[in-house]
C-alpha cells in the first residue's frame, strides 16, 4: 500500500512536500486553512514585489525626461488599481498550484486542520462539518503570522501588520515603520517612492541587522534612503503610540537592546504619523493544532525543532518553512528546500537539509543580493581573509540605465582564492547573486570566475569585474 502522507499548510514548504511525496508514489492529502501558497505568495514576496515594481515605474516616470522622454499631463500612483492588479496575480498564482497539485493527484482539503493523536488528523470545514484523517507520516508547514506587539497592539487602522499594508486603498500621507529589517527597508523604499513621508525606527545600530548581510550594503542602503527622504533612527525604539485626532502621536526612547557601544542621544523624541506599521518579528501558526496529542513540545520561544532530515522529536512528523524560527532561515525558496528534503525521508529516503550557502534577496531601492559570509562572519570565523569591491558605476549597462548606486563585494580566503562570500547592493543585485551562490556551492575560486566569459553590456559583468580584482588582473573596476 501507498505510504499516506498529511501535510498541514499550503505554503512554499507544504505544497512542494506535496508534490515531491506524489512523486515518489505518496497517497497524499494537502490541508490548508485559507489560501494555496502561503504567507509568501498572499502577504509576502509576491504582493510587495508588485508594489516594488509599480513603485519603481512610478519613479522612473517622475524621472521620464532624464530619459529623453517628455510626459504631458500629471502621473500618479492608484492604489485602488495596483490592489486590483494584484489581487488579479494572486489569483492567477493561487490556480497555478492547485493545478499542479491537481496534476500530481495531491488530495487537497481546504480547512482547519486539528491533530486528534498519533496517525489521525481532523479537519474542520467552514461550514462547520469535520472530517479525520488517518496517516503514516506528517508534515507540518503552518507558517508565521506577523508578530503583535503588546506595547502597541494592531488595530488593522492606524496601527498596521505587514498583512494590513499590503491592503491598503490610498497611500498614507506620513507613515512610521518599526523595524529596519527586510520587511521595514522594504516597504520603507516601496511607500516612500509612492509619495509617502517615511521615518524607519530600529532598535540596533544598523538597517539591515542581519549576520547575512554585510555592513557595508547597510551602510550604502542608508545613505540612498536619506537620498529619497526617509528619516531612519537606529538604536531607537517606539515606547507607545496614541490616537490624538486624526494622527498618532509615537514616542521614542534610546534602545535597550543596541548593539552600539556608544548610542548618540536621540534627535527626536516623538513623531506625529497618519500611520505605524510594525515589522518586528513573527510568531509561529501552532495555536490549537493539537501537538500536545503527539507529544510534540516547541521551544521556550515557541518554535518547533527539528534534526537534519527535517523530522521532529516526534518520529515519523516532520516540520518545515517558518514554524522552525530564526534560528533556521525564514526563507520562502528555504522552506521549499525544507519541503522537498522532509518528504523524501517520510518517503523513505536518506535526505539531509544543508543551509550552508543559502542566498538572500532583499528588494529595498537599490536591491541587495547576499550568499556566504559577511566580512564581519569571516573574520569571526577565524579566516584570514581580503576583501574586494567593485561599484556598478563602473558598467557600460548601469550607465545606459542609469542605476549607478551600489557595489559588489567579495569575501576570499587569502591562501585559497577560494570564495566565502558575495555581497551585492544595486539594480538587480537579487538576480544576480545566482552566480556567486552557484560558485560558493562548487568551492570555486576568484580565478574561476574571472575566467568565465560575462557578456557585454550586462550588470552581470560585475561579477566578472569583481573576479578579476580579486584575482589582481583588475580591468575597469
Amino acid at each position: 500500500m501507498a505510504t499516506k502522507i498529511v501535510i498541514i499548510g499550503g505554503g512554499p514548504g507544504g505544497y512542494v512536500a506535496a508534490l515531491r511525496a506524489a512523486a515518489l508514489g505518496g497517497e497524499v492529502t494537502l490541508i490548508e486553512k485559507e489560501n494555496l501558497g502561503g504567507t509568501c505568495l498572499n502577504w509576502g514576496c509576491i504582493p510587495s514585489k508588485i508594489l516594488k515594481n509599480s513603485a519603481d515605474i512610478f519613479l522612473k516616470c517622475c524621472e521620464a525626461g532624464k530619459f529623453g522622454i517628455r510626459v504631458n499631463g500629471s502621473v500618479f500612483p492608484d492604489m485602488m488599481a495596483l490592489m486590483e492588479k494584484k489581487n488579479k496575480i494572486l489569483e492567477t498564482q493561487r490556480k497555478g498550484i492547485a493545478s499542479l497539485l491537481q496534476a500530481s493527484h495531491v488530495s487537497v482539503e481546504m480547512g482547519r486542520a486539528k491533530i486528534k493523536g498519533p496517525g489521525i488528523v481532523e479537519i474542520v470545514f467552514i461550514d462547520g462539518s469535520r472530517k479525520d484523517l488517518t496517516y503514516d507520516r506528517l508534515i507540518l508547514a503552518t507558517g508565521t503570522e506577523p508578530l503583535n506587539v503588546s506595547n502597541f497592539p494592531f488595530d488593522h487602522d492606524r496601527v498596521l501588520s505587514s498583512n494590513d499594508i499590503l491592503q491598503l486603498n490610498e497611500i498614507p500621507k506620513s507613515m512610521v515603520i518599526v523595524g529596519g529589517g527586510v520587511i521595514g527597508c522594504e516597504f520603507a523604499c516601496i511607500f516612500s517612492a509612492l509619495g509617502s513621508d517615511v521615518t524607519v525606527v530600529e532598535a540596533l545600530s544598523r538597517l539591515l541587522p542581519l549576520p547575512s548581510v554585510d555592513e557595508d550594503c547597510s551602510k550604502l542602503l542608508l545613505k540612498e534612503m536619506k537620498k529619497r527622504k526617509i528619516t531612519v533612527l537606529c538604536d531607537t525604539i517606539v515606547k507607545s503610540s496614541e490616537l490624538k485626532g486624526d494622527l498618532l502621536s509615537i514616542n521614542f526612547s534610546l534602545s535597550p537592546f543596541t548593539d552600539n557601544p556608544d548610542p548618540k542621544k536621540l534627535k527626536i523624541d516623538m513623531i506625529h504619523a497618519q500611520k505605524m506599521i510594525v515589522c518586528i518579528g513573527r510568531s509561529a501558526l501552532l495555536k490549537d493544532l493539537g501537538l500536545e496529542t503527539i507529544n510534540l513540545k516547541t521551544s521556550l520561544q515557541g518554535w518547533i525543532e527539528v534534526d537534519d532530515k527535517m523530522e521532529t522529536l516526534t518520529k515519523g512528523v516532520y516540520a518545515v518553512g517558518d514554524i522552525l524560527g530564526p534560528q533556521k532561515v525564514m526563507l520562502a525558496h528555504v522552506a521549499s528546500h525544507e519541503g522537498i528534503i522532509a518528504a523524501e525521508n517520510a518517503m523513505g529516503k536518506n535526505s539531509v537539509m544543508n543551509y550552508d550557502v543559502i542566498p538572500g534577496a532583499i528588494f529595498t531601492m537599490p536591491e541587495i543580493g547576499t550568499v556566504g559570509l559577511s566580512e564581519s562572519e569571516a573574520r569571526k570565523k577565524e579566516f584570514d581573509v581580503e576583501c574586494f569591491t567593485v561599484n556598478f558605476r563602473a558598467l557600460g549597462k548601469a550607465q545606459a540605465i542609469d542605476e549607478l548606486p551600489g557595489f559588489a563585494k567579495m569575501i576570499i580566503e587569502k591562501e585559497s582564492g577560494k570564495i566565502l562570500g558575495v555581497h551585492l547592493i544595486g539594480a538587480h543585485a537579487t538576480d544576480l547573486i545566482a552566480e556567486a551562490t552557484l560558485a560558493i556551492k562548487n568551492g570555486l575560486t576568484a580565478g574561476d570566475i574571472a575566467f568565465t566569459v560575462h557578456a557585454h553590456p550586462t550588470l552581470a559583468e560585475i561579477m566578472g569585474e569583481l573576479a578579476l580584482k580579486a584575482s589582481g588582473k583588475a580591468i575597469h573596476g
